[in-house]
């Protein structure tokens, strides 16, 4: 099974390599609205003046599983930077939280439904994919798979 999970998100990455366009195609500032696992709601516009990572990943997806406590330490360590989790597959809320409690991350988590992914950002073609928006709103950088602290950190540093 694990074999066949990273074969799956490879598959998805590699999908995702030839586009790095915004998903609607329009230079409209993306919105987000989301309630959480933790039965909060996540308002991306509601961010603004902060840096906002967005990531696609899924509990079968080990890169997706890897890149999570860096993306955790790095929004810890950077006051200007918050994230929203998007768990992008058919899972129970249940079991979704249960693997949040072996995998924890610093940041809050949303299921989306793959059949009808938030509209702003479309179906990921890869997994894991993440989008920095940026303090003003716009996306920055989309990224399909796996990211590093050093990834986020130089769009970052390079807007400044």
């Amino acid at each position: 099974m694990k074999r066949l999970s990273l074969l799956m998100c490879l598959g998805l990455l590699l999908a995702g390599l030839g586009s790095v366009s915004h998903a609607s195609g329009t230079d409209a500032l993306p919105t987000l609205k989301v309630d959480t696992l933790a039965g909060k709601s996540f308002d991306l516009a509601a961010q603004r003046g902060k840096w906002v990572i967005v990531n696609y990943w899924a509990t079968w997806c080990h890169p997706c599983i890897h890149e999570m406590p860096a993306i955790s330490t790095f929004v810890q360590d950077h006051d200007d930077v918050t994230a929203i989790g998007l768990a992008y597959q058919d899972a129970d809320p249940v079991d979704l939280r249960a693997f949040l409690k072996k995998h924890p991350v610093s940041y809050p988590i949303a299921k989306v439904d793959p059949a009808h992914p938030p509209a702003a950002f479309g179906a990921p073609l890869g997994l894991p994919t993440t989008y920095l928006i940026a303090p003003d709103g716009h996306i920055a950088k989309r990224f399909v798979g796996p990211i590093t602290p050093a990834d986020l950190k130089k769009v970052i540093d390079a807007a400044k």
